[in-house]
């Protein structure tokens, strides 16, 4: 592991250090908050001690920030954001005058929970339960990578009551990722009270279960903190220390009051508490530099991988074939130019949730086994896995259905985008092509959720070679991508001229709308609905056919230009309302242009059945919608 390991106990010079320098930092802490007039203090100065002996220790700094080998330190608690800044700040990443006056001002990079915008902050957290599946990957990707570092991850003892975190758990033991050492801060209070009152649980029994090594320590013992470091460093599992501390301590009448988890304190109380810690109270001299502050560049510290494009297969005129077994195939493609081809050293890895088979990745665990991670039944712990080891050099492509890789997640990429990550997205069985699966299985609403996520790009190929062009552009494009496809398998499109349209020489252009048939009336599509929106076109001469695969940005001018037509037909298996239709309406609205937009999608959950059968019923089927297109033109 690290060449930086920690020593059995804390020399009377670094304990003396330590402890003037915590002092330092629960005034600050204690500054900030009061000075926000809101804030987490009681969790911060409970948590201080443990920060400070791991940015003593641990190997990282100012100067290695930008090394991927470096160790990291994780706040899954991100309400703890005065202990962190505090901690950064004296360990000269930044200036505290800056933390503490800026602190939760409008525009400052020193937020109410931790960003990664903070020079030294490694993820972005708030939403409790996930900076453990955050660390399985940053712990994963070292171990791919074969760098020789830690990953250490403060969580709260309120926090072991969400559910990810066990499945975490499991996911850290299943890979052996002896390289993650997690601190609980057990001060036995959460916002409505004692821990034991609110959730019952048993944090030494629960980590043993599911195979961790679990240590306890004083978490306000300097000598406590280390010997327990050291001693996990020892083991082969992932290991767990949990630290017993006190909830605001430091500050007598703080201590052990449950109201100071979110509470500041008043001015009053704020200069007896800092007279107590032996310091000089400076409140004004942080209310007036807060008055001198213009702004802040909130940029995420995200370093592109270098990914070379690999050669595109063509499927010909003739054939049919499903989209997810396209995209497989490039996913596969991918890995072994990885391994040995001219992506060599660049780690392409596929994270499954139990659907290899299914989502066509099952090549990858067979041939390239190094590049394939099972996730099991666990999609929250595996989005936040694989985007988390984006941000340390893995290309993931994370994969599951539809249902489960959005909806089920959405909160996991919510913070996927927040963080800025360079997650791959690969979904299948999309919509109501899923049948006999019925609505529970049916997704039908994903699109309206991924354009919430405002530096994902969503992509939804219309066959086999437009997928293959997708997941290829998705590889090598530096972001977040979702590639979204159905289950059923779609004949190749072909040109007017019958060759396949996104054959030879295409090139995926995201934002595109691709003219796919001539004609006055405009019918847009996409996906597993663009075949049969040109048996549509079959039926009613007069449309002209449009593929758009990225149904949550479509082009601007390009709609700009079909609404000369004064009416706009769409035509998809997604809730209208939140899809492309709506996509449609909103330039169409914003731009006054006077255009009727006309909608065919999923307006109720729908049947198991085949999905011929059950977009008949929904008044789907390409005889219906030109039915009723006849009637409107």
């Amino acid at each position: 592991m690290s060449n930086k390991l920690f020593p059995v106990s804390v020399s009377e010079a670094d304990e003396k250090a330590l402890k003037a320098t915590a002092a330092e930092c629960r005034a600050a802490i204690l500054s900030m908050t009061t000075l926000a007039a809101s804030g987490h203090p009681g969790g911060s100065m409970s948590s201080i001690d443990i920060l400070l002996t791991l940015y003593r220790y641990a190997d990282i700094s100012p100067a290695n920030i930008n090394d991927y080998a470096r160790d990291k330190v994780i706040a899954s608690i991100g309400h703890i954001s005065p202990a962190v800044y505090s901690t950064l700040a004296v360990n000269g990443f930044f200036p505290m005058d800056d933390a503490i006056s800026q602190f939760r001002l409008a525009g400052s990079l020193y937020e109410g929970h931790i960003e990664r915008s903070v020079v030294g902050v490694e993820w972005t957290t708030g939403n409790l339960g996930q900076g453990l599946s955050a660390a399985c990957g940053m712990a994963l990707a070292a171990k791919i990578k074969g760098e020789n570092s830690y990953v250490y991850v403060i969580m709260g003892d309120g926090e072991q009551q969400k559910g990810q975190l066990t499945e975490a758990k499991r996911f850290a033991t299943k890979y052996n990722l002896s390289n993650i050492i997690a601190f609980i801060d057990a001060n036995n209070l959460q916002i409505c009270g004692k821990t034991c009152d609110v959730m019952p649980q048993s944090f030494i029994d629960e980590y043993s279960a599911t195979g961790w090594n679990v240590l306890t320590a004083d978490g306000h013992d300097y000598n406590s903190i280390v010997a327990a470091v050291n001693k996990a460093q020892q083991s082969d599992k992932p290991t767990v220390i949990i630290a017993s501390t006190t909830m605001g301590k430091g500050v007598s009448f703080m201590e052990n009051k449950h109201k100071y988890h979110g509470s500041p304190l008043s001015e009053d109380d704020y200069k007896k508490a800092i007279v107590e810690l032996g310091l000089t109270p400076d409140l004004d001299r942080y209310k007036a530099l807060r008055k001198t502050f213009t702004g802040a560049e909130h940029k995420l510290p995200n370093r592109d991988v270098l990914v070379n494009p690999i050669p595109a297969h063509i499927y010909k005129a003739d054939e049919k074939t499903d989209c997810r077994s396209a995209a497989g195939l490039v996913m596969t493609a991918m890995a072994e130019s990885s391994v040995t081809g001219n992506n060599k050293g660049v780690p392409f890895v596929a994270f499954d949730c139990d659907l290899a088979g299914s989502i066509k990745t099952a090549d990858i665990e067979k041939n390239f086994p190094e590049r394939f991670i099972q996730c099991g039944i666990s999609e929250h712990n595996a989005a936040t896995v694989a985007s988390a080891a984006s941000v340390c050099g893995i290309v993931p492509f994370f994969t599951t259905f539809t249902m489960f890789a959005v909806v089920e997640v959405y909160n996991q990429l919510r913070m996927a985008d927040i963080n800025g990550t360079n997650m791959k997205v690969i979904s299948t069985h999309a919509g109501v092509d899923v049948g006999e699966d019925g609505r529970t299985h049916q997704c039908i609403d994903y699109l309206g959720l991924m354009r919430n996520l405002f530096s994902f790009q969503v992509i939804t190929p219309a066959d086999p070679n437009q997928t293959d062009a997708a997941v290829r552009y998705a590889a090598v494009h530096q972001g977040n991508v979702a590639v979204i496809m159905g289950r059923s398998k779609v004949p190749t499109i072909t040109a007017e001229d019958g060759k396949p349209l996104f054959g030879e020489g295409y090139q995926f252009q995201y934002g595109k709308i691709d003219e796919v048939r001539k004609g006055k009336i405009p019918l847009l599509s996409y996906g597993g609905m663009l075949y049969r929106a040109l048996k549509v076109k079959e039926l009613v001469p007069e449309l002209g056919v449009y593929n758009v695969s990225t149904p949550t940005t479509p082009n601007r001018e390009e709609i700009i230009e079909l609404a000369k037509a004064g009416v706009i037909f769409t035509y998809e298996d997604h809730n209208p309302y939140s899809g492309l239709y709506a996509s449609v309406c909103e330039i169409v609205a914003s731009e006054g242009l006077a255009c009727k937009v006309i909608p065919f999608g999923v307006t109720k959950y729908a049947y198991s059945g085949t999905p011929d059968d059950v977009f008949k019923l929904l008044g789907l089927s390409p005889e219906g919608v030109a039915a009723v297109i006849k009637k409107k033109i």
